[in-house]
Parts: C-alpha cells; sequence; structure tokens
C-alpha cells in the first residue's frame, strides 16, 4: 500500500465540516482501513456524526478518484466498526470515473457572492440525490438557525475551535476555517474575533442576534440552494455521492457554500421537510447554496500539502 500513501497530499483535498479533516488511514494486511480521529468530530454541532459520515464518504470517494488516475486499481469494502466506516484494497480493475485527481484539486467551496442565476435544467439534471429550493425562500430559515446556533454557548465555542481568523493563528496553515475561506475582511475578522472573546459577557446583551444577522443577506438573490436526501442509514455511501455532485458542478463552473445549520436546528429542519414535502426531516442531510462565484476563493488549509 506504499502507493496510497505517495498519494495522500490528495486525498486529502475531500471536503469536510469545518474544515476538520477527521479522516484516517490505517495500513495493515494489504488493506488501508478508512477512520477518523475522534478529536476532529464535532460532537456539539454534529451529534448524531451525520457531517462526520457524509465527509468521510466524501473522503472514499476522493481516494478511489485519486488511485484510478495514477492507475491504481483499488476499490471501497464498507465494513463499520470502532472508529472505522471499511477498507481501500486491491481490485481486479480500476474504479470507473469521470472524475481526476486535477478535477479534486480543483473543487472548492466559496462563501463569497455569487453571480444571480439558476441552475439551468440540464445541470440540475446531471446531479443524484438533490432538491433545489429558490434561494430567498431559506433565507428566513437560515436567519433562524443561525440564531439558535449562536444562542448557544456549546456550539458556538466548538466553531471557535475551528475558527481561524487571524495568520497569527498556530493552525492558520493546517486546518479549520480561516479568514480568508471566510471571505472576511481584516476589519471583519477581528470584529468577530472579538465578539466570540467576549462571547460569555456579550451574549446576554445580544451578540447572538448580531452574529445572526451579519449573514442574513446571504441568500437574498436569485439562486439556488440544494438539499440532499437519502436513507441515513446511508450517508457514508451518500457522502460518496455528494461528492460526486461537487466534482460535476465545479467541472461545470459552479462552486458551493454548505449551509447545513438549517437542518442542525430540529425546528427549521422540520420547516424545511415540510416545504419540500419530505416524511422524514432526518433524511435531510446537507444544504448548500450553489452557483457561479463572483471572485475566486481562498484554498482551505491543509494539514497535509
Amino acid at each position: 500500500m506504499k502507493e496510497l500513501r505517495a498519494l495522500e497530499p490528495d486525498f486529502w483535498r475531500a471536503p469536510s465540516a469545518h474544515n476538520t479533516q477527521p479522516w484516517t488511514l490505517t495500513y495493515t494486511g494489504g488493506e488501508a482501513a478508512v477512520g477518523w480521529d475522534p478529536a476532529r468530530a464535532l460532537p456539539v454541532s454534529d451529534p448524531t456524526g451525520r457531517d462526520l459520515r457524509l465527509g468521510l464518504g466524501a473522503f472514499v470517494e476522493t481516494c478511489l478518484i485519486v488511485c484510478a488516475d495514477a492507475g491504481l486499481d483499488v476499490a471501497f469494502r464498507p465494513d463499520p466498526g470502532p472508529l472505522r466506516v471499511g477498507y481501500l484494497h486491491a481490485a481486479p480493475e480500476p474504479y470507473r470515473t469521470p472524475f481526476t485527481t486535477a478535477d479534486v484539486r480543483a473543487r472548492g467551496s466559496n462563501r463569497g457572492g455569487y453571480h444571480p442565476g439558476r441552475l439551468p435544467a440540464e445541470v440540475a439534471d446531471r446531479l443524484t440525490g438533490v432538491r433545489r429550493l429558490p434561494c430567498r425562500d431559506l433565507a428566513g430559515l437560515l436567519y433562524a438557525a443561525d440564531l439558535s446556533q449562536f444562542g448557544d454557548p456549546d456550539v458556538t465555542r466548538e466553531l471557535r475551535d475551528w475558527l481561524r481568523l487571524t495568520p497569527r493563528h498556530p493552525r492558520y496553515q493546517l486546518d479549520g476555517l480561516t479568514d480568508q475561506a471566510l471571505t472576511l475582511s481584516g476589519t471583519k475578522a477581528f470584529g468577530l474575533r472579538a465578539s466570540l472573546a467576549l462571547y460569555p459577557a456579550l451574549r446576554g446583551l445580544g451578540l447572538p442576534r448580531a452574529l445572526a444577522a451579519a449573514a442574513r443577506g446571504l441568500l437574498d438573490y436569485d439562486g439556488d440552494v440544494l438539499v440532499l436526501v437519502g436513507p441515513v442509514a446511508e450517508q457514508v455511501e451518500l457522502g460518496r455521492v455528494l461528492m460526486r455532485n461537487w466534482l460535476t458542478l465545479s467541472g461545470l463552473g459552479y462552486t458551493t457554500h454548505p449551509i447545513s445549520q438549517v437542518i442542525d436546528c430540529a425546528e427549521t429542519r422540520q420547516a424545511l421537510a415540510d416545504r419540500l414535502g419530505v416524511a422524514d426531516p432526518l433524511t435531510l442531510l446537507h444544504v448548500a447554496r450553489v452557483g457561479r462565484p463572483k471572485t475566486p476563493a481562498a484554498p482551505s488549509a491543509r494539514t497535509r500539502t
């Protein structure tokens, strides 16, 4: 499996919530166990492990694409266990995929402004497992979800642990959400850093409402939000689907911005399920706005580059 080790820098281009990069590869007996580091999970904001499993699925898909592009015949075998979702192993033939390592490297999230415009039908039809809604239809739900998130001290503390709002942060070049990735100006990054530092004192004075209001106009334009819907028991496989959707969009000049806080809050998750006509709110697995970005995004920092 030494060939796989050489490809790890590209494996690590997979997306993850808060850019925590939770995945691990443990090589043994000619296979590589795909698992995760519990220190890089989000037990407060992702208590069910939904985002963790989606991220692990995206990681698996990334590994298979990169291996195929390198001429390695590798497959994935699901085998859930303690801190493990399955194994990468030698296969009789290469993984069939239209994507390449270059596609993996080119993909990224963009939290900046998007040009107005809905996805053309021919683009939406190429995506799997998603439902579409106009951005403005979710603006109120996003504000309510942000208000709930910033009103919870534990969730806010966990978010703060993964924010890198100044280049002086010791992990700025390694992981987490940087000021550049969040498209924050120096003034806004400083203000957010100061606000979160003073959160205990300012929470009762309306800080959660102010933080939620900062993103209130995010969906106030003619655009699309994509909602991934699928069985709860298949979250790892649906993470692979999510990765393929993102690579499809990226190849066509589109980017995404995850806003899954809408389904992290029970009230807004139920409201979104009602709006979509989905019977089980827990089958709403991921939410992201999608469009053509006005400016390129800074690449996310990576532990391994």
